[in-house]
């Protein structure tokens, strides 16, 4: 189910309404948990910190959001606070992301079956191998919002085309094209990754 952060939900919000911070709670915590976990390094502490303290600004400022600009989907804006509290805990932890750090596991026979995915498919034991779905999702967090929910909707919700163009005002073919974009700025930033990963 798709929920709507409109004008109406806004006001109620502002007001205190219960109901309404419930839903915004119950809809925002696990997408921006997913957001939030590869950009700070998957260290599950600082994640549920950055996490915590978004929701509390959200709550906050609650103001400062614009329903009718964001055509009532109050993720985008969720995402642009914790990107602010992702980098405060990052400084004052002094460390960054290091990728070689992240996967430190990968063997060189996986960072090269990753490398030739241009010309030879990957079966499906590579597949199901964490460290294959640690580089998926660390490839999701590096896409521009608009693409990473596009692709979480179609291919982790299983929504229908159809619902997601009615929800973003476009035609079936629109939406499609715009699909395909985010197809090919997964594969390339998948390909960036893997890359930085092999041995120099």
């Amino acid at each position: 189910m798709q929920y709507v952060f409109d004008e109406p939900w806004r006001r109620k919000a502002l007001q205190g309404d219960e109901t309404a911070v419930k839903l915004l709670v119950a809809h925002a915590l696990q997408p921006l948990y997913g957001f939030c976990l590869y950009r700070v390094a998957k260290n599950r502490h600082w994640c549920e910190e950055v996490v915590q303290e978004t929701m509390l600004r959200a709550l906050r400022d609650l103001g400062n959001y614009e329903p009718a600009r964001a055509k009532n989907n109050i993720l985008p804006w969720l995402t642009g606070l914790a990107r602010n509290e992702i980098q405060r805990v990052l400084q004052r932890e002094k460390t960054t992301a290091s990728l070689q750090a992240l996967w430190a596991n990968l063997d060189d026979d996986l960072l090269g079956l990753y490398a030739r995915i241009d010309t030879e498919p990957i079966n499906d034991e590579v597949l199901e191998r964490e460290e294959t779905r640690d580089l998926v999702n660390a490839t999701m967090a590096q896409l521009p919002d608009h693409y990473r929910e596009l692709l979480e909707e179609k291919y982790v919700q299983g929504k229908a085309q159809r619902a997601m163009a009615e929800r973003r005002q476009l035609s079936e073919k629109a939406l499609e094209s715009l699909l395909t974009r985010a197809r090919k700025a997964f594969r390339v930033t998948f390909l960036e990754l893997s890359r930085q990963l092999q041995p120099i």
